[in-house]
């Protein structure tokens, strides 16, 4: 009972079952860091307010500095007993350094403790991540420049519809990326106010200075509310959020890598490293990091679901319920970090089959839109050139035959309107090439697109 800092009110030892249900640490634990970081910018306030003497606030930041130090080294060890890991830093502070260390906490509680603590460290994981995913949309945009004519099916309700490049497929992936950059940075930009000062719901009686305390430790204003600064975990749910959409863009991309690792695509096939075999089948080359990903991609939604069921029904300002908070964002910010960082190398060394790849691309009469817009552009309404492509398209079925190798005399059988320049307006080459409106397939047009994704993830790194 001694070692419980709130033990003052109780007359019996709390149930041990109850005592480890009650624990976090070992799951909280990861933030000791910024558990330290923000006790070392409290404690700086409190000697400067004249809270506490400054003798004692420069003693309690060396000790601060020295618990660091020893867990960074392995020298300290969490204690698997301690509550959490507020607790645990308190205690030890106040072990090696008598009263002094029990001045720590004054005019602070672990309400407002807890909640900058995990800004802080979700502040850090969000530059990681993004980081990593800047990575990812810099080898797609390398990918790309490779393969501007590298001639693949697009495909509506995963059946062949128009003819595009591969250079294109990806970077629709580049501008999805982008996208999650931008949430990213825009979570990070809400979270990053100070609810150090909050005490546990309704400020504190001494003459404190949250704006110091912010300052120091680099966010852009104190919280204004004392009750939203502890009871706020939006900030949670919309990086939870965010993570949610970047996964759903690799589990996406992973499915139409298993697709086209397939035999029945085989348009591209994974590196060895980045595979593995069945063990019973010794012909199977398995996607296993790809399934993982969609596989992932469900638990990140969980943990999105956690934390906004766990907040909906909250009355203001703390509650325990509070404390799930953790796993669900901790669980959510490994499993996207192991993820990218498993997949961006993976596509780095996967290798396309362009042969493959131009051949499904002549099947599926992908082309026919173009023979449409061919009568089109000699006068004919859209409706009625869409009717005689469609009628032609069902004759080639009937005697087995494509779009390009059907006779001329077939075609003039529908209208004169058809010549011999027909074939050139519906071959592959003429197909994409001509798809020259912006944000579309053609190679000019998507070195285009190429060339302003550069432009805007440079801007972003320079962010």
């Amino acid at each position: 009972m001694a070692d419980m800092m709130w033990a003052g009110r109780f007359s019996k030892q709390v149930d041990a079952g109850v005592n480890a249900f009650n624990s976090s640490i070992a799951f909280d634990g990861r933030m000791y860091r910024h558990d330290i970081q923000g006790s070392i910018a409290h404690a700086t306030m409190l000697g400067d307010c004249g809270i506490i003497k400054k003798e004692d606030s420069l003693e309690i930041i060396e000790g601060l500095k020295g618990i660091l130090a020893d867990i960074d080294s392995g020298k300290l060890e969490l204690d698997p007993n301690a509550e959490d890991i507020h607790m645990f830093v308190e205690a030890e502070l106040t072990k090696r350094l008598g009263d002094v260390g029990k001045r720590l906490h004054t005019s602070r509680s672990r309400n407002d403790q807890v909640a900058v603590d995990l800004r802080l460290y979700l502040r850090d994981e969000i530059a990681e991540i993004r980081a990593m995913v800047v990575e990812l949309a810099d080898t797609l945009i390398r990918m790309a420049k490779e393969h501007t004519e590298t001639i693949m099916p697009g495909y509506t309700h995963l059946q062949r519809a128009q003819p595009i490049t591969l250079a294109h497929h990806l970077m629709a992936y580049v501008w999805m990326l982008l996208r999650d950059i931008g949430r990213l940075d825009d979570a990070a930009e809400r979270m990053n106010v100070c609810p150090l000062g909050s005490g546990a719901l309704a400020g504190t009686t001494y003459h404190t200075n949250r704006q110091q305390t912010s300052d120091l430790l680099g966010f852009t204003e104190p919280m204004p509310n004392s009750l939203d600064g502890v009871s706020d975990r939006d900030y949670c749910a919309e990086l939870c959020c965010a993570f949610s959409l970047l996964m759903t863009h690799l589990s996406r991309f992973s499915e139409e890598i298993i697709l086209w690792c397939s035999w029945e695509f085989k348009f591209v096939e994974l590196d060895d490293a980045f595979a593995t075999g069945s063990s019973i089948m010794p012909q199977k080359k398995n996607p296993d990091v790809t399934e993982l990903i969609r596989g992932k991609t469900g638990r990140v939604n969980g943990d999105l679901v956690t934390l906004l069921t766990m907040m909906k029904g909250l009355p203001l300002a703390y509650n325990k319920d509070m404390q799930e908070d953790k796993e669900a964002i901790f669980d959510a910010v490994d499993n996207v970090k192991l993820c990218v960082k498993t997949f961006t190398p993976m596509l780095a060394t996967m290798r396309v089959l362009k042969d493959n790849m131009r051949r499904a691309a002549a099947k599926g009469f992908i082309n026919a839109t173009d023979c449409a817009d061919y009568l089109v552009k000699k006068g004919m309404p859209f409706r009625d050139a869409y009717k005689i492509t469609g009628t032609l398209v069902a004759q080639c079925i009937e005697k087995e035959l494509t779009l390009e190798t059907l006779p001329l005399e077939d075609y003039r059988a529908m209208t004169e309107l058809f010549t011999e320049d027909v074939y050139e307006a519906i071959s592959l080459d003429t197909c994409v090439r001509e798809r020259k409106s912006e944000g579309g397939p053609s190679p000019d047009a998507v070195k285009k697109q190429i060339a302003l994704a550069e432009e805007r993830l440079g801007a972003l790194k320079n962010d």
